[in-house]
C-alpha cells in the first residue's frame, strides 16, 4: 500500500491574505490548506491563484505540508490546478465531488502539469470533499478512481444544505460513516467528524465531537480556525493509556501465539487478530514523527 501521511489537522488559510500565509506554519497544524474556494471572493480568485506557488514554498520551507483547495466549476478549477501543481504542494482538495469522472479529469490535468514541471508522476495526491447527497451512491467509484486519491471527507455544511438538514451530530453520523466505509474499502484515509466545521466557539463540545470521530475510525480532518488545531491534534492522537494498552495487548497475544494459542486474555478482555491489528495501528500512529512546524513552534 502506498504511504499515507498522518494529517490530524489540516488548517485552511486564504491564499490571497499574506498575513495569514506568513503565520500558517506556526499554527501547529499537521498540514495547511491554501484556499482558493470559499474564503476567496470571486473578484480576487486570480490574485489568490497567482499567489499559490510562492505561498506554498514559504509554508513548506518550515516543514509543514501544503495542500490547495481548488474551485468548482471546471472553468475555475482548471487554472487553479495549473497554478497549484508544484514541488511544494503535496495534495489538492477537490470540493463538491459528485462522481468519479470529475476526479479522473482532474487527475489527467495533474498528469500533464507534473510532466511539464519535471515532477515525479503521482507527486500530487487528492482529497475529495463529499458535499451533496447525490454523491453518496458514487462513493466507492470516487474512492477507487485514481491512485492519486489519498482520502475523502464529508463537507458538513454544504452536505447538510443539500439534504435540507441541520449540521448536527445526529444528522451527520450516517453520511460520515458511509464516507468512512468507502475509504476503508478503497484503502484510503477517512477524514472528517460528525459535526459542524463552522462551530469553533465551544472547544469542549468540539473535543467531544473529535473524540467520537476517532472512536468511529476517522484519522483527521479539515479545520477553519486555529483554535480547532490543538483539539484535533489531541483528539486524533493515541493517548498514553491507549499506547500502554496496545503494547500490553500485543505482548499478551504474542505470548499466547508462542504457546500455540490463537487468542489471549488481557485486562479481562479477549485479544485476537482484529484486536491486535487495531493495537498495531495505534502504535504506528503514536510513533509517527510530527511535522517540523509542530516540533519547533508549538507546545504540547
Amino acid at each position: 500500500m502506498r504511504h499515507h501521511p498522518i494529517w490530524r489537522s489540516m488548517l485552511f488559510v486564504p491564499a490571497h491574505v499574506p498575513r495569514f500565509v506568513e503565520r500558517a506554519h506556526a499554527r501547529g497544524a499537521d498540514a495547511c490548506v491554501l484556499d482558493l474556494e470559499d474564503s476567496v471572493p470571486l473578484a480576487q480568485k486570480a490574485q489568490a491563484r497567482a499567489a499559490v506557488p510562492q505561498a506554498a514554498a514559504a509554508i513548506a520551507a518550515h516543514g509543514t505540508p501544503v495542500l490547495v483547495r481548488v474551485n468548482q466549476p471546471w472553468e475555475l478549477a482548471a487554472p487553479d490546478i495549473d497554478a497549484a501543481v508544484g514541488p511544494a504542494v503535496s495534495a489538492l482538495v477537490l470540493p463538491k465531488v459528485n462522481d468519479d469522472a470529475t476526479v479522473r479529469e482532474v487527475a489527467r490535468r495533474i498528469d500533464r502539469a507534473e510532466a511539464l514541471r519535471g515532477l515525479p508522476a503521482g507527486h500530487t495526491r487528492l482529497i475529495a470533499l463529499i458535499e451533496d447527497v447525490q454523491a453518496l451512491s458514487e462513493l466507492d467509484a470516487i474512492a477507487r478512481c485514481t491512485p492519486r486519491m489519498l482520502g475523502m471527507m464529508l463537507g458538513p455544511e454544504d452536505f447538510s444544505a443539500s439534504a435540507g438538514m441541520a449540521p448536527v451530530r445526529e444528522a451527520l453520523l450516517l453520511p460520515n460513516q458511509l464516507v468512512l466505509f468507502a475509504c476503508r474499502r478503497a484503502g484510503i484515509l477517512p477524514f472528517g467528524f460528525p459535526g459542524s466545521i463552522a462551530d469553533y466557539g465551544n472547544a469542549e463540545a468540539f473535543a467531544q465531537t473529535i473524540g467520537l470521530a476517532r472512536q468511529l475510525g476517522f484519522v483527521g480532518g479539515l479545520c477553519i480556525h486555529p483554535t480547532q488545531v490543538a483539539v484535533m491534534n489531541a483528539g486524533f492522537s493515541p493517548s498514553t493509556e491507549d499506547i500502554e494498552h496496545a503494547r500490553g495487548a500485543i505482548e499478551a497475544f504474542e505470548a499466547a501465539a508462542r504457546e500455540g494459542r490463537g487468542a489471549a486474555e488481557y485486562r479481562s478482555k479477549m485479544v485476537d487478530l482484529p484486536v491486535v491489528a487495531r493495537a498495531r495501528e495505534i502504535l504506528r500512529r503514536a510513533a509517527a514523527p510530527a511535522p517540523l512546524s509542530t516540533q519547533q513552534e508549538t507546545h504540547p
